[in-house]
């Protein structure tokens, strides 16, 4: 069983898009073709339900270019009262990129990881292949990316049809691949030795937090204030993702040895998530990535 499993990270996802969209051009097929599943958090989740519905990468690249100016533009500076940007342009851009489908519709495997923050509960968006956990397949598709890009103080929960609220899922799966190993395990009945995940990252940052006289450490120092720009930098946020990704491919790298194969590159420096400034220079690096790596991942595709 060959997965498909792309981390979030905001803007930066237009890294793991342009990976795919060299990988489409070499092999001249849908991405989702090569996959029997596919799953992304937050950001992956726009990009896993594009190859599901099998829409070029090319286009989804331009919808990342489009939409990140009009989707990061901030109505609180802090979010103390109310979060930093609204949902309205991302709930835009969802429902006239996903339209009127909901979850049954879509018979291809796809899992979208969220939070079930009414109950504290993890949760993952499942699409109609057969799984009991998929109590309600009536929701709208739009609605499950929506949910998992919510990410906690900077967008509002979503709100699924007055049951619960829906967050974040970068909280428990900012890189969905652990999911994926016990969904081929428990639900597909897949032994550990059947199991090849391609996993995209969305960039290493070198996030620090330096040793310093103060000893009294308070949201400024979590979320540090730009002055040049006069807003907050998502800095804690970013690290909590950056850790959780990494963290969950350590272990599946563990568990599944060389059937595990990660693209990701060090950054150097911070790149919030929420800075579309960075997007052209992430897209050049997925593209270099991809070239440098592109006979390692024939190999992985085709073994």
């Amino acid at each position: 069983m060959k997965i498909l499993c792309i981390d979030g990270g905001g803007v930066r996802g237009v890294f793991p898009v342009a990976i795919l969209q060299a990988l489409e051009e070499e092999y001249n097929r849908p991405i989702g073709d090569l996959f029997d599943v596919v799953a992304g958090t937050s950001t992956g989740s726009i990009i896993a339900t594009s190859i599901t519905l099998k829409k070029e990468m090319s286009s989804v690249l331009d919808s990342y270019k489009e939409f990140g100016k009009k989707i990061f533009i901030r109505q609180a500076k802090i979010g103390l009262f109310k979060s930093v940007y609204s949902d309205r342009y991302l709930r835009r851009f969802f429902q006239n990129t996903f339209g009127d489908l909901t979850l049954s519709d879509i018979k291809k495997p796809l899992l979208i990881p969220a939070v079930d923050v009414t109950h504290g509960k993890p949760y993952v968006y499942r699409s109609n292949y057969g799984h009991p956990d998929s109590d309600d397949l009536s929701i709208k598709l739009w609605d499950a990316v929506l949910s998992s890009c919510s990410a906690p103080v900077y967008f509002p929960p979503n709100n699924i049809k007055n049951r619960y609220l829906s967050v974040d899922g970068g909280l428990w799966a900012n890189n969905p691949s652990l999911v994926c190993i016990t969904e081929a395990m428990d639900f597909f009945q897949n032994s550990m030795e059947d199991i090849k995940i391609l996993s995209l990252g969305t960039g290493v940052q070198d996030i620090e937090y330096k040793i310093e006289d103060d000893k009294y450490w308070g949201l400024k120092k979590w979320l540090p204030f730009r002055f040049m720009s006069m807003k907050v930098q998502p800095k804690l946020l970013d690290l909590a993702l950056d850790l959780s990704s990494e963290s969950i491919s350590y272990h599946c790298q563990i568990l599944l040895g060389d059937k595990y194969f990660r693209l990701n590159e060090e950054l150097g420096s911070e790149v919030p998530f929420d800075d579309v400034m960075f997007m052209d220079e992430l897209i050049e690096l997925g593209r270099k990535v991809f070239l440098e790596k592109k006979d390692e991942v024939g190999r992985f595709l085709s073994s």
